[in-house]
Order: structure tokens, then sequence, then C-alpha cells
């Protein structure tokens, strides 16, 4: 079996309070989840790393994020958050780059109710010095996002960025279009790579076929091909659609047809050089 790294994953001790974004159909994910419980879960999938991703828009939770890092050897990188508007962005960036585990950072656009958020003046700002303290980008969208996400990193020829979730498209409803010609058009840039990760929970939570995923997995591989495609489970969000290892099979099987190579490549390798991780 093909080791993986886990290129999106999440951690938090649970407030409602701060987690106000989990709906009552979330409710599975009213708890904690911590990285004893999720290594448990590796050995039984064959994940041997994880990039743990930002879940907070706190510079505390960065920092936390990066403590659990240093604690649990197999939490290979982190993407955090920063606050872009922030007139201690510089400093900030400055201060967490310092730690070798802090990999990327990114913003929660798809949250944004202006659709044209990415190529906003603050937003293009920040990436910018995200990218010169050598941080790498995620791109959070929708389908809606992805013509806005095209002219940022039109804007930022040199950024590395990747699209967290395959830009979301609408599994449940069977929707390919405008999402597969908009990611296509985002993916000829090739400073931008894509996560597949976070697509059961674009699906039908109550059972999906797994057949139902392959058209949409088929355009990511084709639009970006296997050396700029990793894997991510986008646990314990996934736990509302598929457990886990149900969640990291349905991935194995999607990436089954290519060669040795190339699926060594989108299960592990890949992350490892986007992220750059040890």
């Amino acid at each position: 079996m093909t080791p993986i790294i886990d290129a999106h994953q999440h951690f938090w001790r649970y407030d409602d309070r701060e987690y106000d974004w989990m709906s009552p159909r979330q409710s599975v994910l009213k708890r904690d989840h911590l990285p004893g419980e999720l290594t448990r879960l590796m050995d039984q999938a064959g994940v041997t790393g994880t990039v743990a991703v930002q879940a907070r828009r706190t510079l505390a939770e960065t920092e936390w994020l990066l403590d659990l890092a240093a604690r649990h050897p197999f939490i290979l990188g982190v993407v955090g958050w920063v606050d872009f508007t922030s007139p201690r962005l510089e400093h900030d960036l400055e201060r967490l780059a310092a730690n070798p585990r802090l990999v990327g950072v990114r913003e929660l656009i798809h949250d944004m109710p202006d659709l044209d958020y990415a190529t906003s003046a603050a937003h293009v700002a920040g990436v910018r010095a995200a990218g010169r303290a050598g941080l790498a980008y995620d791109l959070l969208l929708k389908p809606q996002h992805l013509r806005a996400a095209t002219a940022l990193v039109d804007m930022l020829p040199s950024q590395r960025f990747v699209v967290d979730h395959g830009a979301k498209p609408d599994i449940a409803g069977g929707v390919m279009q405008p999402w597969a010609t908009d990611l296509a058009e985002l993916a000829r840039r090739e400073n931008v790579w894509c996560k597949l990760s976070g697509l059961v929970t674009e699906a039908r939570w109550d059972g999906q076929a797994d057949a139902d995923f392959r058209p949409y997995c088929d355009e990511i591989l084709e639009a970006f091909g296997s050396s700029r495609v990793m894997v991510g489970s986008d646990w314990p969000v996934c736990t509302c659609a598929r457990d886990y290892g149900g969640t990291l099979e349905l991935a194995r099987w999607l990436t089954v047809d290519l060669g040795t190579v190339e699926q060594e490549r989108v299960l592990s390798g890949n992350c490892r050089e986007f992220y750059g991780l040890d």
C-alpha cells in the first residue's frame, strides 16, 4: 500500500463561540479533534504525515498549531492564518515564518461577501508579503471565486498557490460547469497546484456512489496533471460524510489508474515538494 501524506487536515479544541461556522448538520464536529485521535486513524489508513490547516481566523490558533507540530513529528507542516489588514503583518509573518513548520497561510476567500475579494488591494498585498516570507498560499474557493483567483495569480506569477478542495464543485447536484472550465483556466498557470480533498462533503452526506466522484477527479487530474495534485482528507470535516479511512480509501481508488510513480506523487510526493516538507 502506497503511503499517503495527508495534505489537508484540521485540529481544534471545541468552543461553540469560536467555531460558530459549524451548522446543526455538522454536530459530529462539535467536540475536540486532537493529534492523539488522528494518530490512530493514520496508522489504520497508511498515512505517514500530515499538513495541519487553520480553522479559525486567529494568530493564536496558528501559534497553537505550530506548538502541536513541535510536539507531534507526524505534523510535517502548518498552513496558518495571518491578518492581512494588520499594520503588524510584516512583523507577524517574519516571526511566524522563522518556524520551519510554517509552510503556508490562507484566508477564507470563500466566506467573503465580495466575489472579487481575491483581487482586493489588502488581499493582494497580504499574499505578496506571504511570498516574501517564503510561504505558500492556499486558495480556499468555491466555483464562483475561480475567475478572481485566476486574476490574483496573474498578479503574482512567482507565488506558489494551491487550490483547496478542488474549489468545491457541486458533486451532490452533479454540476460540472462552469467549474471545470474555470478550474482548467486557472490550472494553465504552472505556479498553481490543487488538492484532491474535501470532495466527500461536496457530495450527498447520506451516501454518494464512489463512481460519482470520478468525473470531478478526472477533471482535476486533466487540468493540473499528476505532478501538481495532492491528496488531503479534510479531517475531521470529512466525517460529516465519510470516516477518515473511507475518505482516503476513496482517494486511493480515484488515483488507482495512474502509473505507480504518478500515484506516489499524488499520494505523497507532490505535497512534500510543494510545501518543502522535511
